[in-house]
């Protein structure tokens, strides 16, 4: 069974009496220790399926499989806990609390977690994920003390500090120059490569999407290419030819 499966899943929104559909039927598989790139522009639907996918909103219709367990109708309480014990979110905006050491930072969601650490305990897992992304030095230090590639090293090893399933990136490296992109992306795929870390990168760009083993496109709501059909489907689903980017 893959890690995350989504099956028909619709996503509409209610202005007035006017209902707009955003997610026009979305079926998708993504396996464990993947790295794949959603990829798609500006109102394509990709911001609804991530935050689909990412547990902070759910479908209107379908269903959503995530490590074997259907989801789409859990309550708001129900799925932060799903967030908390089994997703990791990079955005592309950091997000790190000013006047906090990077150490504190990255401990932060141990607070709220399963994971139930002493708080030495906490200290030392989010040093090592410090460690992780190389920042082993900079524990001490405050988002105003670090550059914007730092603070995204920072925002990752805050991310990973309870050992998530998934982690969801969303325009990671928007913010950043090109020479720190293409580093930060780097070390998207040797989390992916060496700790078998399950990650989804959602851009817009090309050249992000490239870091990708699988590129997944949407375009109006619908996938277009690079998914598979839903399990139980006798073949993978091809784009129709008017439907290709």
């Amino acid at each position: 069974m893959a890690l995350i499966e989504l099956i028909e899943v619709r996503k509409s929104y209610r202005l007035g009496e006017l209902v707009v559909p955003v997610l026009k039927g979305v079926s998708l598989q993504v396996e464990q220790g993947e790295l794949v790139s959603l990829m798609g522009a500006s109102g394509s639907g990709k911001s609804t399926l991530m935050n689909i996918l990412g547990c902070l909103d759910r479908p209107t219709s379908g269903q959503y499989w995530l490590d074997g367990r259907e989801i789409s109708q859990l309550s708001a309480d129900q799925r932060a806990m799903l967030r908390n014990s089994k997703l990791g979110f990079v955005f592309q905006n950091f997000n790190l609390l000013p006047r906090t050491s990077a150490l504190d930072n990255v401990a932060m969601p141990l607070s709220y977690g399963e994971a139930n650490l002493s708080e030495s305990e906490a200290r030392q897992r989010a040093q090592e994920m410090l460690a992780l992304v190389g920042l082993q030095d900079r524990v001490h230090h405050e988002p105003n003390q670090l550059s914007g590639g730092q603070q995204q090293r920072v925002a990752i090893a805050r991310s990973l500090v309870n050992r998530p399933q998934v982690l969801l990136a969303d325009e990671p490296t928007g913010n950043l120059d090109s020479k720190t992109s293409e580093d930060i992306l780097s070390l998207f795929q040797k989390l992916n490569q060496e700790g078998g870390i399950t990650i989804i990168l959602v851009t817009h760009d090309p050249m992000v999407a490239r870091h990708g083993r699988r590129t997944i496109h949407i375009h109006d709501g619908l996938v277009v290419e690079g998914a598979y059909a839903a399990e139980g489907d006798a073949a993978r689903r091809e784009p129709s030819p008017e439907a290709t980017l």
